[in-house]
């Protein structure tokens, strides 16, 4: 990594100017902090959130720095945390005080006092956080790095400003946090850290479920999602966390017989789906495919290890799982269950593609069949190459067999070919659970490849269900 030699280039947005004008008619000292820093120095790209500390009032500061821009943007203000934040186009800027912190054993909000630079670099999560620019006209752009930060940036590493224990018991979510940066960054956790988190796993139950989720959120969407959920299982975080998970790690072995390791075969799934979308909810379902496979798993003398009905049992589990980190219980969670509960399909089928397996699938997986079929993709994590070749191209088979079908049969969103409302006027009746019969009779034939979606033909299998069923055509009854 090549270190950017003036740091006045990273501060080239007209907000710093504006920021340090503010800060002389303040008579105070103001920096920038954090996130803005590290990512510049990794030249991650242009940052959309700066974090400004003043020695002195923030919310002044930003209140100074509102009237010096055009338009003179809104301020919110956030009392409770001494906060103040303003949009400047396409940036927006938080204001703090400098500050310092200190904690209770049962909350990781901190009681806030005043402070120097010194001391809210001291609060910070991490070396490579604590980094501050200048925005003085003096100093402007001179880097203060008291914890060698920029070291730890070009060695790759996560460590505290100060005693790991300390700064992981005080705020316990400094813990996914640190697993989080090591995932995105492809940092390694330095021992000491390490160590310290798994002394202090349980306490992140006093953490709220959402903070967590969050978390959870960013090392999913990050690369290799796979990174953050080993450090997970291996500090002991992930027992509190998702111990459905947990439950798939290990291998038993009966008469000889084993089956593999869920726990990392899900992690080799979420890498590969990684590759191919950055949907996040296709993610946690990748995640959570197998997790109905611990309380299914049975083993059987003459067929070896067997989870049946794992998929259904998975995709309630999804529900609890749910509930309980307090995610959205609503068509994201239902999303992740109908993948989960179909993720076998598309593999059961490659082995014999038939019309009218396909037409089945596309009609149960709907809108939703091309994320379907990439989970399965992902799901062919076999080291042998010819059975990866095998299984690959039967998938393509599939693929191609849907096109054809869909052309032909027009099931993805099926709509019957013949209506209630026909049927009722065909045979004079009112609504009844005949009805519902004839419907689903049509769109069983349909599947089934005995009749094409077409109204002229389901028309006509229409009057035979009906016949069987004793409903009489409304032109013969007034023949009667």
């Amino acid at each position: 990594m090549s270190e950017p030699k003036n740091y006045k280039e990273a501060l080239q947005h007209p907000i710093f100017k504006t920021i340090t004008k503010a800060s002389k008619n303040l008579q105070l000292e103001s920096y920038v902090i954090g996130g803005f820093v590290r990512d510049y120095i990794l030249q991650r790209g242009t940052a959309k959130d700066i974090d400004i500390v003043a020695v002195g009032s923030g919310i002044e500061l930003a209140k100074e720095v509102s009237k010096l821009l055009p338009n003179t943007p809104k301020v919110q203000i956030f009392k409770t945390y001494g906060t103040a934040m303003l949009k400047a186009g396409d940036i927006e800027v938080e204001f703090v005080g400098a500050r310092k912190e200190s904690y209770t054993r049962d909350s990781r909000n901190p009681i806030v006092e005043n402070g120097t630079l010194e001391d809210d670099q001291n609060r910070r999560d991490f070396t490579i956080n604590a980094l501050a620019i200048q925005l003085s006209h003096k100093n402007f752009g001179a880097v203060l790095d008291p914890f060698g930060g920029l070291e730890d940036l070009k060695t790759k590493i996560i460590r505290t400003p100060l005693d790991p224990s300390i700064t992981y018991s005080d705020d316990p979510l400094r813990m996914m946090r640190a697993i989080r940066f090591a995932t995105q960054l492809n940092f390694k956790i330095e021992p000491a850290s390490l160590y310290a988190i798994k002394s202090h796993k349980e306490r992140i139950e006093i953490i709220t479920k959402e903070r967590i989720v969050d978390e959870l959120h960013k090392i999913l969407l990050s690369d290799k999602p796979s990174v953050g959920f080993k450090l997970l299982e291996e500090t002991g975080l992930l027992h509190y966390i998702m111990p459905e998970l947990i439950a798939l790690k290990g291998i038993d072995e009966v008469e000889g017989q084993r089956h593999k390791d869920n726990f990392y075969h899900t992690l080799e799934v979420v890498d590969n789906i990684s590759e191919n979308t950055n949907d996040l909810w296709l993610r946690w379902a990748a995640l959570l495919h197998d997790i109905g496979k611990a309380p299914t798993k049975r083993f059987n003398k003459k067929v070896g290890w067997t989870f049946h009905g794992h998929e259904f049992v998975g995709s309630k589990m999804v529900f609890k799982l749910f509930k309980r980190l307090k995610m959205p219980l609503n068509e994201k969670m239902k999303f992740v269950q109908k993948m989960v509960l179909m993720s076998s399909r598309p593999i059961v089928i490659a082995s014999e593609v038939t019309d009218s397996a396909v037409r089945r699938l596309v009609f149960d997986a709907g809108d939703y069949i091309e994320e379907l079929m990439t989970l399965c993709e992902a799901d062919i994590t076999t080291k042998n190459p010819k059975r990866f070749k095998k299984y690959h191209n039967n998938f393509k088979i599939v693929r191609q067999k849907m096109v054809e079908v869909e052309e032909r049969d027009h099931v993805r969103n099926f709509q019957p070919p013949v209506t209630g409302e026909e049927i009722m006027e065909t045979f004079n009746i009112r609504p009844s659970r005949e009805i519902g019969i004839i419907k689903e009779a049509i769109k069983e034939a349909i599947l089934e490849g005995i009749i094409p979606n077409e109204h002229d033909v389901a028309y006509q299998f229409m009057l035979k269900k009906g016949k069987e069923l004793g409903l009489v055509i409304e032109s013969q009854k007034n023949l009667e």
